[in-house]
């Protein structure tokens, strides 16, 4: 059961995201200040910074949360689940855990037009993916307590991040017409050359 307290912090950190996305939107990521999100939203940049760390989190969220997700998603999927599968999950609650499509699919137009956030957006993804390659290479592993070598837990887990990437780019381009897990599968299955 949600708190009263729970429940008025997701509706505070809801408005200061509409306020924030709202800006970025008239006026781009970069010419946006905190003081400005702040000020139109009705609190203090030390309120602000309460439910935001950085102003990179208004766009990405709260990366190292959803890095556990998908950890924790993977982790719990079905041992005879091959390691494509099994990230595909992940990525399948990841996707739709902190925002509508709508929402996401703003953000996701402003991290991939914004270099600077691109740049944070890659940067925190390369920690997920580093904390994926043990799990990966467990579920490959040729029997208990023998796992697979690094270097194909670590392909596969780069090859599933780009491919997320690419799908979402694709997706965010076409203002969301093209379902996602689709665009997911033509990439994964064209470097799978599964087409």
């Amino acid at each position: 059961m949600t708190t009263l307290w729970e429940r008025s912090r997701q509706v505070a950190v809801q408005a200061i995201l509409d306020t924030a996305v709202r800006l970025f939107a008239e006026q781009g990521y970069e010419q946006t200040t905190i003081a400005q999100i702040a000020r139109e939203a009705g609190i203090s940049q030390r309120s602000l910074f309460r439910y935001f760390g950085t102003k990179e989190d208004l766009v990405c969220g709260d990366q190292e949360a959803l890095g556990e997700l998908l950890k924790r998603t993977v982790e719990q999927q079905p041992a005879e689940m091959s390691a494509w599968d099994a990230l595909r999950a992940g990525f399948e609650v990841v996707l739709t855990a902190n925002h509508p499509p709508e929402r996401a699919l703003e953000l996701s137009r402003l991290i991939f037009e914004t270099p600077s956030l691109h740049a944070r957006y890659i940067e925190k993804r390369l920690r997920w993916q580093a904390e994926l390659v043990p799990v990966v290479r467990a579920r490959l592993g040729d029997g208990p307590g023998r796992p697979a070598p690094d270097t194909q837990a670590k392909a596969i887990v780069a090859t599933v991040f780009a491919c997320i990437d690419t799908a979402t780019e694709l997706w965010a381009g076409h203002d969301g017409r093209i379902d996602l897990a689709d665009l997911y599968d033509q990439c994964l299955a064209a470097v799978r050359d599964q087409s």
